[in-house]
């Protein structure tokens, strides 16, 4: 009896565990060729209902900043820096700032110069995600785009 209800509370607190895991924020990534030696790299932020990221130009001494680090490579070159839709803002007393942030979905685009026919570009994201009771820490993401 005493293994049953161990093994029962086991499987109960392992449940438990597993079911805290919160991921509100799924990313994709694309590439389209704009003509033989330019391109733009897409990298989409689907966010779940009541969640938000925050955007590429947040002030410091508020949430963590969503931020992209092109990795270098002979096949491409960056031109310019990322760039992204007009965000939401409004003052959030948890962080006592005018925040930016982007809810429901948003694709942030980075323009490059093609250097070589076929390569793959790599890159590391990172970002914060909050909802109206808590945030979540900064999660960093590895990403890449076949050329």
């Amino acid at each position: 009896m005493k293994k049953l209800l161990f093994v029962l509370a086991a499987v109960l607190i392992g449940t438990n565990a597993f079911s805290q895991i919160e991921k509100p924020v799924k990313w994709s990534f694309a590439i389209k060729k704009e003509s033989k030696d330019e391109a733009v790299i897409f990298l989409k932020a689907d966010i779940q209902k009541s969640w938000h990221i925050y955007s590429l130009d947040q002030k410091d001494g508020g949430p963590i900043k969503t931020s992209f680090t092109f990795l270098p490579g002979i096949a491409y070159s960056l031109i310019g820096t990322p760039s992204q839709p007009q965000p939401h803002t409004k003052f959030e007393s948890a962080f006592n700032m005018n925040v930016s942030y982007f809810e429901n979905s948003v694709i942030f685009q980075q323009r490059i110069k093609l250097k070589a026919a076929k390569s793959v570009l790599h890159g590391k994201l990172e970002y914060m995600t909050c909802n109206n009771q808590k945030c979540l820490p900064p999660d960093d993401i590895d990403f890449s785009v076949n050329l």
